[in-house]
């Protein structure tokens, strides 16, 4: 099995990496990354091949089209910073970058199991479910919901070509530390305590969210490499927990008593609540979160201490 990820040196792209080579210790993995967001010391101990270059230019897909041939493409690279405002630039990498691939795993007649978003659903009601409430509050939403068209269309046209999204919810846990400002709230607040420092929320630490451990984001990943579908579909625990919980559990797991600093929220996309309905991935691909969020922050913590 020859595989290929994109994004392969950040946060989810390396976790998939690590873990395909565990489990599939005879695959080919190469992993391509512009070291934008993504950074080489998430692939320490990765032992396949890594290739740089940018998703967003077509001579890298004309160039790997030359030299490789892929079964399954996992594309996790993308701007995942949800601030920038840059519209053509978010547009381009996102969502135009998105038909290069596709249109090499026609040619490859590779399974690709790309990184959709919850940001595509913006402040609809929750539960979040696929097919509903698709309204994105900033250009980072618009441009997942850009990509699940674009995969839509290749699904109804190509039907042999299998391709399954992920709409992923809030994922924490190992090998994130990298992603700066875009690092999930959780390792935020943790590193804010460990300094010393009071977390800080948004007024009042109220807003929820639907919180996913990484390793059941791993699982997930693994299940569409092993089944055979295709779609899109949320990835989560089908729970929502406030950041006030959040502030509470690490509290408790490092013996602080730090109190919330809240302050005033300076976004006006700002998603005030977020709860996946789940039930399509488990019926269709066996998913079963084992990863609350007192349980992930916990195993979480022992890492980032260890």
């Amino acid at each position: 099995m020859r595989v290929l990820i994109t994004g392969g040196a950040g946060f989810i792209g390396s976790n998939v990496a690590h873990a395909l080579q565990e489990r599939y210790p005879e695959a080919s993995i190469y992993v391509l990354d512009n070291f934008s967001s993504g950074h080489f010391k998430n692939l320490i101990g990765f032992r396949g091949q890594v290739i740089t270059g940018d998703i967003s230019e077509r001579k890298t897909w004309e160039e790997l089209r030359e030299r490789f041939a892929f079964d399954v493409v996992f594309h996790k690279a993308a701007i995942t910073d949800t601030t920038v405002e840059d519209q053509f630039l978010m547009m381009r990498t996102n969502s135009d970058s998105f038909r290069y691939i596709l249109e090499l795993a026609l040619e490859w007649s590779a399974k690709v199991i790309y990184a959709s978003s919850a940001g595509v659903y913006g402040n609809t009601p929750a539960p979040m479910r696929e097919d509903a409430g698709l309204e994105p509050e900033n250009v980072y939403g618009f441009s997942k919901l850009s990509m699940d068209y674009i995969a839509q269309e290749y699904m109804r046209k190509f039907p042999e070509l299998r391709i399954i999204g992920f709409r992923y919810f809030n994922v924490y846990g190992e090998r994130e530390q990298y992603k700066g400002k875009t690092a999930s709230m959780i390792y935020q607040l943790y590193r804010q305590i460990k300094e010393g420092k009071r977390p800080r929320l948004f007024k009042w630490g109220e807003q929820k969210r639907d919180f996913v451990y990484i390793k059941d984001v791993i699982q997930a990943n693994l299940l569409a490499l092993e089944k055979d579908v295709s779609g899109i579909f949320n990835i989560a625990t089908g729970e929502a927990r406030s950041f006030n919980e959040i502030v509470s559990i690490l509290n408790k797991e490092l013996s602080t008593t730090y109190e919330p600093d809240y302050f005033d929220c300076p976004y006006d996309f700002y998603q005030e609540f977020t709860q996946a309905d789940i039930s399509r991935a488990k019926v269709e691909l066996g998913y079963a979160p084992e990863y609350p969020l007192e349980k992930g922050i916990s195993e979480y913590i022992k890492n980032l201490e260890g």
